[in-house]
């Protein structure tokens, strides 16, 4: 059930209004440097006594806060989920064990694709593109001077790869957000997002390879020390992958997203035991505080890549998709949002232009507020009812949202992501931004195939998407 609208207004006050609360968060968090929990209050509380002057009581706006949360509800539930599998994965070896592997892939030759590939492997394996960039971003920058590459090439390449894990990851808290803000399964966000996304990553891989080329050395000692180091943690055996098979297994055969989840986090516990035997104690703080590896152990780097996951890891997400719920049901309950759609509702009539318009929503709230999770929930809340209107499958809407909001926030340099990248990889977002071509090319191709009707679903679809009129 949507929110209500309480109250009606213009569509020139909905715009004041709106850009009023995008000034505060924007203000806040970009000049004040507040988290985004504490902006997101105050703007609710800006909203809360617009209500009390138009004669509104607490207990209706209330009322719809709560709406607009249980629209979400499943977002919520699924990230309990997901940081019992983290450190499911973890404990298991199977993130390690992938880890180990994927560093193999390194080429001097085409470092760059090395560079990109392997992000893409441990950020899909790791669900978040930050603790990519951190860890083997940073290890990648290193390498890159040892190289004598190309510095803002090969960040750029991190920044793609990382990105691409953080979007189609079923361990991320993006990817999460965007599916269950529209009402979807994550596996079934997840598959439609291959659409626009694997050709994004083919045609990112080829520019790499055009920029590749003989590199000075081909020392590979940081990496041969990162593969120790993960053997040294205990957790690398062949068969620790296994955990990983069944949950791409079960995705593929469409099973629900938390029993997938369950079944996965069963057999990495299996498998946790045959190499090791955790008692039930250090089970419970794995499971609630995340994974981490013995204190004896001296992992360096790979250290903290492997710790991970957790409920609590999953705290701050939460209450920002909680906070950023409220918000969007009292801006509904206000009238601000449906008066806005209302302003554009007359040129929304295809689904080209309707994929268009909430992909420059997303776009536009990482430019002005520079917070990758309010660009998802903000344009998924406001965009939902435009595409019911148009009888456009929502996985539609999860998929732009992703494709202009999560992809879109480390190329904006005062942005949440873009700062930490910089100054973790020691590149600045001017000097890597024309080379994140995964980032921008995701945003292009949602908006070609919007318009082409390329892979755009209708309502009354219920099995491969079809092509559509623009």
């Amino acid at each position: 059930m949507p929110p209500q609208i309480l109250t009606q207004i213009s569509p020139k006050l909905a715009f004041v209004l709106s850009t009023i609360i995008i000034a505060i968060m924007g203000v806040t968090m970009i000049g004040f440097g507040w988290v985004p929990h504490l902006s997101l209050i105050l703007a609710i509380c800006v909203l809360l006594a617009i209500g009390l002057i138009k004669g509104l009581s607490f207990d209706e706006m209330q009322s719809q806060m709560a709406v607009g949360v249980l629209r979400g509800i499943g977002a919520i539930y699924l990230f309990f989920f997901i940081g019992l599998m983290v450190s499911a994965l973890m404990m298991s070896g199977a993130i390690p064990t992938l880890m180990y592997f994927g560093f193999e892939l390194i080429s001097p030759q085409f470092y760059y694709i090395s560079a990109f590939v392997l992000t893409s492997i441990i950020g899909v394996a790791l669900g978040s593109s930050l603790t990519t960039v951190a860890t083997l971003g940073v290890a990648f920058i290193g390498m890159s001077h040892a190289f004598d590459a190309n510095v803002a090439i090969a960040a750029g390449a991190v920044v793609s790869g990382a990105f691409f894990g953080d979007k189609m990851s079923p361990l991320s808290d993006t990817c999460t957000i965007a599916s269950s803000i529209v009402g979807i399964d994550l596996f079934e966000h997840i598959r439609n997002m291959t659409y626009t996304t694997v050709p994004a990553w083919i045609l990112t891989f080829g520019l790499f390879w055009l920029l590749s080329g003989d590199t000075t050395t081909s020392d590979l000692s940081q990496v041969r020390a990162l593969q120790t180091q993960l053997v040294d943690s205990g957790l690398v055996h062949g068969y620790s992958v296994l955990p990983f098979v069944v949950l791409v297994v079960m995705a593929l055969c469409r099973i629900n997203a938390i029993y997938t989840i369950i079944c996965t986090i069963v057999v990495a516990l299996i498998i946790t035991y045959v190499h090791s035997s955790p008692s039930l104690s250090d089970l419970g703080g794995y499971f609630f505080s995340g994974y981490h590896p013995a204190e004896s152990l001296d992992l360096g780097e790979v250290g903290g890549m492997l710790s991970r996951g957790g409920v609590n890891s999953m705290f701050f997400t939460q209450t920002i998709v909680i906070l950023a719920l409220s918000l969007g049901g009292l801006l509904t309950a206000l009238g601000i949002l449906p008066a806005l759609l209302t302003g554009i509702k007359d040129s929304l009539t295809t689904s080209g232009r309707a994929i268009a318009a909430a992909a420059m929503s997303a776009l536009s709230i990482n430019v002005l507020i520079g917070e990758q999770y309010l660009s998802l929930l903000l344009s998924g809340t406001a965009f939902r009812p435009v595409f019911e209107r148009l009888n456009l499958h929502p996985k539609n809407l999860s998929r732009t949202i992703e494709d202009a909001g999560t992809v879109i926030n480390p190329l904006v340099p005062w942005s949440v992501c873009g700062v930490f990248i910089s100054q973790a990889l020691g590149v600045s977002v001017i000097e890597y931004l024309p080379y994140a071509f995964f980032c921008y090319l995701s945003f292009f191709l949602t908006i070609i195939f919007g318009f082409s009707g390329i892979t755009i679903t209708k309502t009354n679809t219920t099995t491969q998407p079809v092509v559509t009129p623009s």
